[in-house]
This record gives structure tokens, C-alpha cells and sequence, in this order.
């Protein structure tokens, strides 16, 4: 990795913390250029503004969650309870779409669309295989699935769990979410 990538990478990582925790009007360039040692000239260059580096963290985030815990539509249950560790491993991004959707994107698609279609079209052949429930749109299957696994993730409305619980409490909630995508899901 050379110079420049390496400063790009510390900015990421550096302002991935800060727009977790304040959002992209709470944010400041100040703590991220100092946090990443890295001038605020050199994160202007790279990124153009506070607002272009919060979508160049996303997008960073959703890359990696995307990389960690491909969709396996042939084992939906399985997929979930990787996202449910992934979000474990990775609160930052849940807490980074949230601030998306509060600042940015109240409405419609957060994340890339090409993704998406992706994902869609892998269950759409699942379902063609029996593997999962034709008599749902496929787009729905895929978004269920997700705010299943989400479910005491920073997003939820009732329980934010935390990779300090006691691993007892993780396999239940696995065991719990395998077994609700399995009955909504599996034809």
C-alpha cells in the first residue's frame, strides 16, 4: 500500500468512527484529519467535502459487510446469522445508515442499487430452485432477511445487543433468527 492509499485508509477508518458517533452535521474535519494524521488540505484533495468522505465511508462499510458475508440464497437462515455477526463485528455501519437516513436518504435506496438487483436475482433463483417461498417477491425476501438479522442490532427499536453479552444470549438469538427465516422463508 503506498502513501496515498494508506492516508485514504486511515480517513476512512478515522471518519467512519466520527460520523458513527455524530452524523455528517456533527462530524468534525478537525477530529478526523487529526485522528487519521492527515492534513485537512490532503482530505479535501482526496474527497472534495465532509459530505463526499461520509459516502466514500458508507459505501466503505457496505463493501466490507458485502465481502464478509456473501448472500447464500440456498441457506437464507445462514445468511442471517452472518449478518447478525457481521453487525456484531461492525455496529459502525448500522449506526452510518441510520445517520444516512436522518441527513441523506429518508426515502428509497440507500445503498447501490447494482448490489441489490444481485442479491434479488440470486433468490429469484433459489425460489425457481425450491429453496425459498415463491409465493414472496424475491425483493421482499431479501429485505426481510435483513432487518430479521437486524433485530438487536444499533438499528432496533428494542434491544441493541453487543458482542460483550454473554455468548449464551448470541446463540439464542442465532437459534431464534435461523429458525424465523427458516419457517418464513423455506417453501
Amino acid at each position: 500500500m503506498d502513501r496515498a492509499q494508506a492516508s485514504r485508509r486511515r480517513l476512512l477508518d478515522a471518519a467512519a468512527v466520527e460520523f458513527a458517533a455524530y452524523g455528517v452535521a456533527g462530524a468534525r474535519v478537525d477530529r478526523i484529519s487529526n485522528e487519521a494524521k492527515v492534513s485537512k488540505a490532503q482530505l479535501y484533495a482526496y474527497y472534495g467535502s465532509k459530505e463526499s468522505l461520509f459516502d466514500a465511508v458508507l459505501a466503505d462499510q457496505v463493501d466490507a459487510i458485502l465481502d464478509a458475508v456473501p448472500l447464500t440464497a440456498e441457506d437464507l437462515p445462514g445468511y442471517a446469522v452472518r449478518l447478525y455477526d457481521a453487525y456484531l463485528a461492525r455496529p459502525q455501519l448500522v449506526r452510518l445508515a441510520a445517520w444516512g437516513r436522518l441527513e441523506r436518504t429518508p426515502v428509497g435506496h440507500l445503498f447501490a442499487e447494482a448490489d441489490e438487483a444481485l442479491k434479488i436475482q440470486a433468490i429469484a433463483r433459489a425460489q425457481d430452485a425450491g429453496h425459498v417461498n415463491p409465493a414472496l417477491p424475491a425483493v421482499d425476501v431479501h429485505s426481510m432477511v435483513i432487518s430479521l438479522a437486524m433485530t438487536w442490532s444499533p438499528g432496533s427499536l428494542t434491544y441493541t445487543a453487543t458482542a460483550a453479552d454473554p455468548g449464551v444470549d448470541h446463540d439464542r438469538r442465532r437459534a431464534s433468527l435461523a429458525a424465523a427465516v427458516r419457517h418464513a422463508f423455506t417453501p
